[in-house]
């Protein structure tokens, strides 16, 4: 791998059970995808903008090589913030994706970095 590339686990978000009742119509096994920086829902499926919301601020870490006795190592699973909805979400980690900075943001790979 080259100096201005690195690795991110491609992600499945799925939900793993429902003990309540969840007015967004969601049923376990429904998921979304996060691979690089793209989110994606298989067969025009719908997700709960709720329940997708309190993934979000975990799915960038959660994509990364961590230490192993990192918490976000271990833990994989949110639960939606409705109370009422009893829906339990799982991260899953998929397969590896190599990425190019200079595909990924705006500022240009500085060289440089590679002697430091």
């Amino acid at each position: 791998m080259r100096a201005d590339q690195f690795e991110l686990y491609d992600l499945k978000i799925f939900v793993e059970s429902i003990s309540g009742n969840c007015t967004c119509n969601m049923k376990e096994g429904d998921a979304f995808y996060l691979k690089g920086g793209k989110l994606s829902l298989p067969n025009d499926a719908d997700f709960c903008l709720y329940a997708l919301q309190s993934t979000i601020p975990l799915l960038p870490a959660k994509q990364r090589i961590l230490h192993p006795a990192d918490w976000m190592e271990t833990d994989s699973r949110i639960v939606c913030p409705d109370p009422a909805c009893g829906l339990i979400m799982k991260i899953d980690r998929l397969e590896k994706r190599i990425l190019n900075h200079d595909d990924v943001s705006p500022i240009k790979w500085d060289h440089n970095h590679e002697n430091k």
